[in-house]
């Protein structure tokens, strides 16, 4: 998983509340198992005018000149609710968001940003409107976050201070996923396995 340290890009603003799983990644899509792809696919409903997906929507944001190349969505409440699918976070991700700004979440979609290289950040609903009106006024206007010191800092240089758990954040700042994580006892299971192997040896038989 790639380390999370500090992020500036431009912001797009998604100004809908209680934005559900099924229009983060219509269930349509859901049929490979791999994590990659699926950016093509996020918001498809709202992005084009077509099942297809061959004719953008020019009314929705993420199709606007000014937020292309977007790694930052600042949105309104509950945002991501509805069905627990990790295939979420996955086409966030693959689109090239890597952190999001909103007053709340829905629990699984949050736990699932972190478990996904991704940043979600919880600031007050006046915050988030006071970057709203910030990012409206200046198309094309970034952000910069800062992990390591908990910040989000505007063009202007106004800075929101924000709060993350400091397991998430170990695990951001270093690239840890799960299976990181497991692999920094490589040596421990290697050498419990070997252990392990002379105690119950026919548990390693192999059959023929």
């Amino acid at each position: 998983m790639k380390a999370f340290t500090k992020l500036k890009g431009i912001a797009a603003l998604l100004d809908k509340a209680n934005v559900d799983t099924d229009q983060i990644i219509p269930k349509q899509f859901l049929r490979k198992i791999e994590r990659s792809g699926f950016g093509k696919h996020l918001f498809h409903d709202w992005r084009f005018l077509d099942d297809a997906g061959q004719t953008p929507n020019p009314d929705f944001v993420l199709n606007a000149k000014r937020y292309q190349g977007a790694n930052i969505l600042v949105t309104r409440d509950n945002f991501g609710c509805g069905s627990s699918r990790e295939h979420a976070p996955w086409a966030l991700e693959d689109y090239g968001f890597r952190s999001i700004l909103s007053p709340s979440y829905a629990d699984i979609f949050y736990n699932n940003c972190f478990k996904n290289g991704m940043l979600p950040i919880v600031l007050p609903e006046s915050q988030i409107e006071e970057i709203f009106q910030a990012i409206d006024k200046k198309p094309g206007a970034n952000l910069e976050i800062d992990l390591e010191n908990q910040v989000v800092i505007t063009e202007e240089g106004k800075k929101y201070p924000f709060e993350v758990d400091a397991f998430r954040k170990h695990c951001l700042l270093n690239g840890l996923d799960d299976i990181g994580l497991t692999l920094q006892k490589a040596d421990f299971i290697q050498k419990f396995e070997e252990k392990n192997q002379k105690e119950v040896p026919w548990l390693y038989r192999k059959s023929v």
